[in-house]
């Protein structure tokens, strides 16, 4: 029989979803945290308990990617890989990669210093946004409507003690409805797609900050571009988050390396843990 095993740093309404929904399909299940995990150069599959695949789950980007990293040294099946996490997990590489591969996306400005960041925001003009490479939940994501407020958000990045914080992510402000569409990518089939409306007097659309969710009509256009931009960075379990342009239509503006459900699970009938531990399952026997 096979074993899926969890792995979390912080226990959410996704990793006990998927853990029961293991149990429900008659899988062995296992969850286990992080942060009690040792590894080290001589140790091997069989010295672990770690089940036969491995749904990774943490919330921290640094502790999930070189754990994964770390587990596939070992040799499991890792969900997702390394290289997905790597990539998902720093938007300069996401939109580098969604560029290269001519999925449609947002504008952006990749600069790495305070003066030049200055140059490119005052050449380009107002409104913009500036987002930290890494981060989730919006943290740190700035809407930038004029020349002082760009100052100060610049200033504040260069007292940061980060090394990233001198890397400078500047993007467009799209022209769109006060929403985004969050789909959840399992394989190659959406599992669900959701509208993702912001909060009273926030401009954010993320269900974190207090944004609602609605089932989105998963069109044709949609799923073209949802599962190519899954593609394009390895595949696997994935959100994908678009912008509706009034002009240029979906733009994908993210790609989710450990994607939350709980906002999508309320809202629509599709059984999104179901759909994930079958595709871990199908990884298994491969």
């Amino acid at each position: 029989m096979v074993e899926v095993c969890i792995i979390y740093d912080k226990m959410r309404f996704e990793e006990k979803s998927l853990y029961d929904k293991a149990l429900k399909k008659g899988l062995k299940a296992l969850i286990v945290d992080a942060k009690t995990i040792t590894i080290n150069t001589e140790s091997n599959k069989k010295d672990f308990h770690l089940g036969d695949v491995v749904l990774q789950r943490s919330i921290s980007h640094y502790r999930g990617l070189y754990l994964t990293a770390c587990l596939e040294f070992l040799g499991l099946r890792v969900i997702n890989k390394f290289k997905v996490g790597e990539i998902c997990g720093n938007k300069l590489i996401t939109s580098l990669t969604l560029a290269k591969h001519n999925i449609p996306t947002p504008k952006t400005h990749l600069t790495f210093s305070a003066d030049s960041a200055m140059e490119v925001i005052n050449k380009i003009g107002f409104p913009l946004v500036l987002k930290p490479i890494i981060g989730s939940w919006g943290r740190g994501v700035f809407p930038l409507r004029d020349e002082e407020v760009a100052n100060m958000i610049v200033e504040m990045r260069e007292e940061n003690d980060s090394p990233l914080a001198r890397i400078y992510y500047v993007q467009e402000m799209i022209n769109r409805p006060p929403r985004d569409i969050r789909c959840i990518v399992v394989g190659e089939n959406i599992a669900a797609s959701i509208y993702r409306y912001s909060a009273e007097n926030e401009w954010r659309t993320n269900v974190a900050r207090g944004g609602k969710a609605e089932v989105a009509p998963i069109t044709k256009e949609l799923e073209d571009i949802a599962l190519k931009a899954a593609r394009v960075v390895g595949g696997g379990i994935l959100g994908v988050d678009l912008m509706e342009d009034e002009k240029r239509g979906l733009l994908v503006h993210e790609v989710n390396n450990t994607v939350e459900f709980r906002g999508a699970a309320n809202v629509s009938d599709a059984d999104i843990a179901g759909a994930m531990i079958d595709y871990a399952l199908s990884i298994a026997k491969k």
